[in-house]
């Protein structure tokens, strides 16, 4: 990593552009390209984001960014190989220790979550949709038992015959 922050650090200067002015181009915060340059893995919480930054840099100073990313691939591959086993199953443990409200089909706990006040609910929408429906058909029965008015009668009233 430091390697690469090297490089990006001599191509800049080279080039003759400051930090700061390299950082308003990119529109990042130049400590965060201070720690690019001096290869601070640890500053960046998200190795994408610190990926992104290394090609975003690399094509902002006409490097080959194809070959700064496949140096960095090789770095992140190289650091997470490196983390012992035991430390991997210690993480893995504490996340399964920790208590989740999240319910997906790949968790294997699934808290349900169907309380009387659910069903209270459901229950009175039915009643509201059943007395909604009983008034609609009470109002058509009546509705088509009312006698047709003659149109003859009408007729006079509106045309004036």
């Amino acid at each position: 990593m430091k390697e690469i922050g090297r490089e990006l650090e001599e191509a800049r200067e080279a080039m003759g552009i400051s930090l700061d002015e390299a950082a308003t181009d990119l529109k990042l915060k130049p400590s965060q390209l201070e720690n690019v340059e001096k290869g601070n893995r640890s500053a960046f919480k998200d190795v994408f984001e610190l990926k992104q930054i290394i090609r975003d840099y690399a094509k902002y100073l006409s490097l080959e960014y194809e070959k700064l990313e496949d140096d960095f691939n090789e770095f992140v591959f190289e650091y997470t190989s490196k983390i012992p086993l035991d430390e991997i199953a210690k993480a893995n443990e504490e996340i399964k220790a920790e208590k989740r409200d999240i319910i997906s089909p790949y968790t294997l706990e699934q808290k349900s979550n169907f309380s009387f006040f659910k069903l209270l609910i459901i229950s009175l929408i039915i009643v509201i949709v059943g007395i909604v429906v009983y008034f609609i058909l009470v109002i058509l029965v009546n509705y088509n038992n009312e006698e047709p008015v003659e149109v003859d009668n009408l007729s006079y009233f509106i045309r004036g015959e």
